[in-house]
């Protein structure tokens, strides 16, 4: 597994989104990224996670943030659970997880005892020129915005 630290670029990514749309990391050259990745549409964490980054995408873009959600669930599946929450942000399907690959979180992970692989929920914060500039491994899923906010107060 990829291991990215903070102040190195960000791997490149090009993905499409709930609505066919092509999602590239250059689209967001001169603005800050909130690369998020998730497990999987329309389950309780990722639910919480996304509609808290729904409810402060405002915040976000006057602060000078894009948001960009990825899993490996496919577009159908990110139509509608960006529509059934009425998420304003892109969702990128990465169902050859190769995105998540690049960015080192998808990987053996533990429940209830068993083993399994999926995506580790974690975000990278990168900056306007494409370097990770905050790495977040221990999401708060409900109070998400907030994680990030703090991170940048002056």
């Amino acid at each position: 597994m990829v291991k990215l630290k903070e102040g190195m670029a960000a791997p490149s990514f090009e993905g499409t989104d709930q609505e066919g749309r092509k999602v590239r990391l250059s689209d967001f050259t001169g603005k800050k990224l909130v690369l998020y990745f998730y497990p999987k549409d329309n389950t309780s964490g990722c639910t919480a996670e996304a509609c808290n980054l729904r409810d402060n995408h405002e915040e976000f873009l006057k602060k000078g943030f894009a948001v960009v959600g990825v899993s490996t669930d496919s577009e159908k599946s990110h139509r509608g659970f960006a529509d059934k929450y009425s998420l304003q942000f892109p969702l990128i399907a990465d169902t050859t997880k190769k995105i998540v690959n690049d960015y080192g979180v998808y990987g053996e992970k533990k429940m209830y005892g068993k083993s399994f692989f999926g995506i580790v929920r974690t975000t990278f914060i990168i900056d306007e020129e494409g370097k990770i500039e905050q790495i977040i491994g221990k999401v708060d899923t409900k109070n998400h915005s907030e994680q990030i906010f703090k991170l940048y107060q002056k």
